[in-house]
């Protein structure tokens, strides 16, 4: 038998891969995080199957269920929202299934970040303004932040912030950014990106954090900060010019 942890995505149902659906049809138990995982999600999973909200559970009574399934030759899909690279807790469920020699597979999902750019219909990365992203996050009760990656040491570059599991702190952030970035800084606040009640706040860093409390939001949103998110004065890539010479266009052809 096989645990398959897999990232679920961001909450639309139609945003999990081909291969993730697929896995939670073919496994009779299924082990999912909550209110974060779609409901029609587990319409999946095949008839008879054991379904396990994992929410009220510690990280023993989990790998106890997967230990369970491992000894009675059972396959588990294990669904994570969002994707398993970054603040999914799957590290600790990796290390405790290595040391009892239980096989895993990881299938990756859409991030929260990328659900939040398609809903701006913004590129977060453009020619000459910015072109990289930094995901991030403030000090919160599971995890504190290292002193070395501090929201100031990655303002310093100027470069595209997404900045998660933050909301709560959001008069923290602006303030903690605007000596780097500037008052008039765009910044963005997606609340449950793709989810049905899916909402977008827009403004700069000086009103940012009075319109994310007038919209009454407090958890499950993604803050993003910079200036690719706002402007329309930017050079276009060379990769489309006419003149731009590439393996799969050679001399510059159209």
């Amino acid at each position: 038998m096989t645990i398959h942890f897999m990232g679920a995505g961001p909450g639309a149902p139609d945003l999990i891969t081909l291969r993730g659906r697929d896995l939670i049809a073919s496994c009779p138990v299924c082990l999912y995080a909550g209110s974060l995982i779609p409901q029609a999600m587990l319409g999946w999973c095949p008839p008879g199957a054991r379904i396990v909200d994992t929410a009220p559970l510690d990280l023993d009574a989990i790998v106890a269920e997967m230990r369970a399934a491992h000894e009675a030759g059972q396959d588990v899909a294990r669904l994570h929202s969002g994707d398993l690279s970054i603040w999914s807790a799957c590290g600790e469920q990796y290390r405790r299934l290595d040391g009892l020699g239980i096989p895993y597979t990881v299938t990756p999902g859409v991030p929260a970040f990328a659900a939040a750019s398609a809903a701006l219909k913004r590129e977060l990365t453009l020619p000459g303004l910015a072109q990289s992203l930094v995901l991030t996050r403030t000090s919160g009760r599971a995890s504190a932040m290292p002193e070395r990656e501090r929201l100031a040491t990655f303002a310093a570059s100027g470069t595209t912030l997404a900045i998660h599991l933050s909301i709560h702190v959001i008069e923290q952030v602006a303030a903690e950014l605007t000596p780097f970035y500037g008052a008039d800084c765009p910044v963005a606040v997606v609340f449950r990106a793709s989810w049905p009640d899916e909402t977008v706040l827009t403004g700069s860093l000086a009103d940012i954090a009075a319109r994310v409390r007038a919209g009454g939001l407090e958890r499950t949103a993604l803050i993003l900060v910079g200036p690719a998110l706002a402007t329309t004065d930017f050079r276009e890539s060379a990769l489309y010019s006419v003149d731009y010479d590439r393996r799969f266009r050679p001399g510059g052809g159209t």
